[in-house]
């Protein structure tokens, strides 16, 4: 099924009136089954599509939350050949939820770009984002992952320019994500006017759907950019509640304390187009 499943989920939210809720996690983070528990938990929870970090040594788009996710998911033994069994998992009990793989090249690279998309079709996986391959640079390993029906999904920022974005849709397949700032994950965000127009702009040249990421914390931000996006994408807000868990010694927990919050991240983007904000 691999895109379609995205593709399918993105018309289904928009056919109910509301953005789709994004949500990561890092792989083997705080270690590989309890990781595997949270990706379960998302799902319940309300998350429409998943994005699964595979940890790397240096995160280089990632804020310090995330960073210490992936040094706790390589120190638990996680890895790319980890995330895709994660993934495979997660994929023989749940055939709906689509799963995107995020990370870096350098693994991918070295695991080889045919192995890697074949086995992330294998492991059920719809969709992969490459945070440090630009567009210019990614065609051995788009082509791939586009043989096999998987996609290929590109970042756009606030500093994407019209002719800029023509190059970024061209290729892209599965959604556009959108980064809400010129920085890192977990860091604050752009105004909403800003980020509406250079939504918009995604939009009209991709002709795909656009999610909204970096900095989205609260359920009102999310609700916020859920008004004016086909997608929030939420990680850091997630990955935060696996590091409380950590530090109470019960790493366990964070499956409960990923659901709670989760939920209410649902709730705040499947109603945000009918209920006005507070602020």
């Amino acid at each position: 099924m691999t895109a379609d499943r995205i593709s399918a989920t993105f018309a289904s939210c928009a056919r109910e009136g509301r953005a789709a809720f994004v949500a990561y996690l890092m792989a083997a983070d705080p270690d590989i089954e309890t990781s595997y528990q949270n990706l379960l938990s998302l799902s319940e929870a309300g998350a429409d599509i998943i994005e699964l970090g595979a940890p790397f040594t240096d995160p280089m788009a990632d804020g310090v939350a995330i960073q210490k996710a992936a040094l706790r998911a390589l120190k638990a033994g996680g890895n790319l050949t980890v995330t895709l069994e994660i993934a495979r998992r997660f994929r023989s009990v749940n055939t709906s939820t689509p799963l995107i793989v995020m990370g870096y090249a350098n693994p991918i690279h070295r695991m080889g770009f045919a192995t890697f998309a074949r086995a992330a079709a294998d492991a059920g996986v719809d969709g992969v984002i490459t945070v440090d391959l630009p567009p210019e640079e990614d065609a051995p390993l788009r082509t791939e992952l586009a043989a096999l029906g998987l996609a290929v999904i590109r970042l756009a920022t606030p500093t994407t320019t019209e002719k800029r974005m023509e190059t970024v849709g061209n290729g892209s397949s599965g959604f556009v994500y959108y980064v809400s700032v010129a920085g890192v994950t977990g860091a604050g965000v752009g105004t909403e006017a800003d980020i509406a127009a250079g939504v918009e702009r995604a939009r009209r040249i991709s002709k795909l759907p656009v999610a909204v990421g970096f900095g989205v914390r609260t359920p009102d931000q999310a609700a916020a950019f859920a008004r004016i996006s086909d997608g929030v994408v939420v990680g850091s807000a997630l990955v935060e509640e696996v590091r409380a868990a950590v530090d109470l010694g019960d790493p366990a927990s964070s499956v409960k304390r990923i659901s709670v919050v989760a939920k209410s991240l649902s709730n705040a983007i499947i109603t945000a187009r009918t209920v006005r904000s507070a602020h």
